[in-house]
């Protein structure tokens, strides 16, 4: 929240090649506006006050009407990056990136470990039950991100209607799929992946020929972005496996550039319905498809981008004129817990985990520097 009485004189080059969002007294969304010197009269006369920085919103003081013309707001989803744009039939309100956090796992690993080493004792039961329809803590993070940003928008926006793309992994491998081909890939008949990697390796080590003992191998270990697909996968034998491990044999290039690292595509293929559910019971939600985006994005001509993506999923065309500026926004860490570090404090005084503000200047600040 910004702090509205330092923003009370804003000066014109604040304002300059933004659209001031509005909101009611009565804190309903109106729609932006242009009238810049309007909003400067407002605020410094006392009718309006400002409620955020970015994008830069007031709510007005002072009894209004509240009509408003219908906007759609269009998510394309992603693992890493989120792209929304807002649009009406004739223009472009609101465009943004969003960075999401790819930490989760490794402190949620890390915090394990300081655990278990300071653990007194084995664990006696295991009291830990998986509930259904669970998802891990890092998909669930990006799930309730999307939810969080869209929420976001609507505060701002009277917004009448999101447009979601969920993801179709299975069109990246085969782009001609479609009805029951989804029940017929190359794994049909085999009883598990294990089954079908041994079979096309013809029961023997897909690196040197040899028989034996057979093991299945990820190439990209599953930390750093491997799947279980069987392209990411070799047969080895036992002893071929323990050398690889060992770092005393590597896997041959050839068979790396094969591999498609399908990680971000199924986070997204995961959490892509978990996510259209959620806005569902809140909002009017309408779901398009991949496929359907890159035709139309090809036909409009535009490049490839999140938020562009995301203006064509909400229905954008060549009569709807494209917004001059766009936001980028990022997600960072919040917490961080002295009690899941590696020396926890017992005692004393506990220092400051980061530092407030330096001459005048805080964490996140944004400066003119050399214009």
């Amino acid at each position: 929240m910004a702090d509205i009485t330092s923003l009370s004189n804003i000066e014109d080059e604040h304002l300059t090649g933004i659209i001031p969002e509005l909101s009611s007294k009565d804190d309903k969304p109106l729609m932006p506006t242009k009238r810049h010197g309007k909003v400067r009269r407002l605020l410094k006369q006392g009718f309006a006050k400002v409620v955020r920085r970015e994008p830069f919103t007031i709510q007005l003081l002072y009894d209004t009407t509240t009509y408003t013309q219908p906007i759609t707001v269009g998510v394309d989803i992603g693992s890493k990056v989120i792209g929304v744009s807002a649009i009406t039939d004739k223009q472009e309100l609101f465009s943004a990136e969003v960075e999401l956090r790819q930490d989760i796992k490794k402190l949620l690993l890390e915090r394990r470990e300081y655990r278990r080493n300071r653990r007194y004792r084995q664990p006696r039961f295991l009291n830990r039950k998986r509930r259904n329809n669970w998802l891990s803590p890092s998909v669930q993070w990006k799930v309730d991100a999307h939810n969080r940003l869209v929420n976001l928008i609507t505060k701002i926006l009277p917004i009448a209607k999101v447009e979601i793309a969920p993801f179709d992994i299975h069109k990246i491998v085969n782009p001609d799929v479609e009805g029951s081909q989804y029940q017929e890939g190359p794994q049909k008949g085999f009883f598990d992946v294990r089954e079908y990697c041994l079979w096309r390796a013809e029961y023997k080590s897909e690196l040197s020929g040899k028989k034996g003992i057979l093991e299945v191998h990820h190439i990209i270990p599953r930390s750093q972005g491997g799947t279980d697909n069987p392209s990411s996968l070799i047969v080895l034998t036992s002893e071929e496996h323990e050398t690889i491990h060992k770092g005393e044999l590597e896997i041959p290039k050839s068979k790396l550039k094969k591999i498609k690292i399908l990680k971000d595509a199924t986070h997204v293929s995961t959490i892509g319905w978990y996510i259209v559910n959620r806005l569902k019971g809140h909002y009017c939600v309408e779901v398009t498809y991949g496929s359907i985006t890159k035709v139309r994005r090809i036909e409009l001509g535009i490049e490839k981008t999140h938020r562009n993506d995301a203006f064509v999923i909400a229905g954008g065309s060549k009569d709807v004129n494209r917004t001059t500026e766009w936001y980028f926004g990022k997600y960072f860490r919040r917490q961080n817990r002295s009690l899941h570090k590696a020396n926890p404090i017992k005692g004393g005084i506990r220092p400051l985990n980061t530092i407030k503000e330096v001459k005048g200047f805080r964490r996140f600040d944004r400066v003119r520097y050399n214009n």
